[in-house]
């Protein structure tokens, strides 16, 4: 039968964690309590429904768990088993939908009911959320617009990107000079960091942006976060276990280190237009501006620097397009900027107008768009705070959540011809692959969820990639300094980042220009 192999196992994993997690004197009462809590739930869901949906049935907690901890294998898994659009399993007392195809596609993304913010807070973890530490942000969600999204606007208009443009460029200077003349860095790490720096530029303030420590800081405690989300405090989140401390301790020293710098600001003699700032001057409170800030640097800790790592990657095994990148930044700069100019790279770069970073750089643009489709395979998740849903044979009821795995369209060979290659010409007008399927890509957000911040996002990424092509060269080495046989792989199973499995590739590099 199809499901039958996700049960042994998982017990295996969930009693063995939650032992790891408590001495030996108490694990044996946590364990009975999860699974009469597990037991009890099941039998108050009520079994199967009379519908035709395939319900992977079992306990609840033990039939989980391995959504929990290879979600992206549980869903290929039990989709590959059962040869259906739709299944259903438990989450404690929560039903939830896995859906794949282009019909259930169109619905998962569009529908009114369909919450994303509450999918992703009871079947995610990893984010900071201010409730966890009873800490109350304003909720300003009015008319179907997100109040995040409005600050999130606010922060990103053209004319504050545009006077903040030549600090991110000096800020990346910066943190590269500290590489040296030549060497080797493992980009998932020195060029995550780039990232991290100026997403803390575009949503914080000076001070914090220019205090190294207090970055190191933030970073640490993001990743302390993320590693209290474990798949007991995700199945579990009310389990008095060391997870969730560790959670609330994360998320109390990210609420605190903010919360200071928000009140540096307040009591300043001179307003600047610093995000901070900006968000002061709108009236906002301290436990709104805080979350706000938490939810823009995630938003830049799990996406945007991971896809700049995989970028380089990628051009650093495609020479072909390598060379297509840096041709276009050349031009960029030769058209923009003096060229007998004697100023350092970052400074020349800082001259190009935004609508040039924006709009002249269609090669890039197509790079950008290969790699999120190739890194983004992750699980997108909603749930129903609207009317009852109707998808094929399935009712979606108010409550019930719905997962679905965007490699169900990124890595469709029906859509896209070798879909583990990089090939940013797929896009191009002769082929149009993505464009095969309704929402044939969501690497960017479709429906009523399209990224508020893909600007940003694409600009970030834009210029650590000419800073990069443009200032050095390089190449890709393996720990013995040789090229790899193979690029790693993205581990397709991390519910929080698209991280490489294997070995470690690295960017063995040398500075061209100052």
């Amino acid at each position: 039968m199809p499901g039958e192999n996700t049960t042994a196992s998982p017990l295996v994993g969930l009693l063995s964690s939650i032992s790891s997690q408590w001495g030996t004197s108490t694990s044996v009462t946590a364990i009975l309590v999860a699974l009469s809590i597990a037991f009890l739930s099941t039998l108050i869901s009520g079994g199967r429904s009379n519908d035709k949906v395939y319900d992977l049935g079992g306990v609840s907690i033990i039939t989980a768990w391995t959504f929990f901890t290879k979600r992206y294998d549980f869903l290929r898994g039990h989709f590959k088993a059962t040869g259906e659009k739709i299944f259903r399993f438990r989450v404690l007392q929560h039903r939830v939908y896995a859906l794949k195809g282009e019909q259930t596609r169109k619905v998962f993304f569009t529908d009114q009911g369909l919450d994303m913010k509450e999918g992703y807070r009871i079947l995610m973890g990893g984010a900071p959320v201010l409730d966890d530490i009873n800490v109350k942000a304003e909720n300003d969600d009015k008319d179907g617009v997100s109040g995040f999204v409005k600050r999130l606007l606010l922060l990103l208009r053209k004319d504050r990107v545009t006077d903040v443009l030549p600090v991110l460029l000096e800020d990346v200077n910066r943190r590269m000079k500290g590489w040296g003349a030549e060497g080797k860095i493992n980009p998932f790490k020195e060029v995550y960091d780039l990232v991290f720096q100026m997403t803390v530029r575009m949503a914080t303030c000076r001070e914090l942006s220019e205090d190294q420590e207090a970055i190191d800081r933030l970073t640490q405690h993001y990743w302390d976060l993320e590693k209290a989300a474990t798949p007991v405090a995700l199945l579990l989140p009310w389990f008095p276990g060391p997870a969730k401390k560790a959670k609330e301790k994360a998320t109390m020293d990210l609420y605190l280190l903010i919360s200071s710098y928000v009140d540096l600001r307040r009591k300043a003699s001179t307003p600047s237009m610093d995000p901070i700032d900006i968000l002061i001057q709108n009236g906002y409170n301290n436990e709104t501006i805080i979350g706000t800030i938490l939810g823009i640097v995630f938003a830049g800790v799990i996406n945007t620097g991971m896809n700049s790592c995989w970028a380089l990657l990628y051009l650093g095994a495609n020479p072909t397009w390598k060379q297509k990148a840096a041709d276009e930044y050349k031009a960029l700069v030769d058209k923009y900027t003096n060229t007998l100019s004697t100023e350092p790279l970052y400074k020349r770069l800082s001259t190009i107008p935004l609508h040039a970073w924006e709009d002249e750089l269609p090669s890039m643009d197509l790079i950008i768009r290969e790699t999120l489709r190739l890194s983004m395979s992750g699980t997108a998740l909603r749930r129903n705070l609207g009317e009852d849903i109707t998808i094929g044979h399935a009712v979606i009821k108010r409550g019930d959540f719905l997962a679905y795995s965007t490699a169900d369209v990124h890595l469709n060979p029906s859509i896209y011809s070798n879909p583990a290659t990089f090939d940013p010409e797929r896009y191009n007008e002769s082929r149009q692959e993505d464009r095969k399927e309704h929402f044939g890509y969501v690497g960017w957000g479709v429906g009523r969820h399209p990224c508020a911040g893909m600007k940003i996002a694409k600009l970030e990424m834009k210029l650590v990639l000419a800073m990069l092509l443009l200032g050095y060269d390089y190449e890709l080495v393996n720990g013995a300094g040789q090229y790899p046989k193979s690029l790693p792989e993205q581990d397709r199973n991390d519910i929080q980042q698209a991280r490489p499995l294997g070995d470690p590739c690295y960017l063995k590099f040398k500075r061209t220009a100052e």
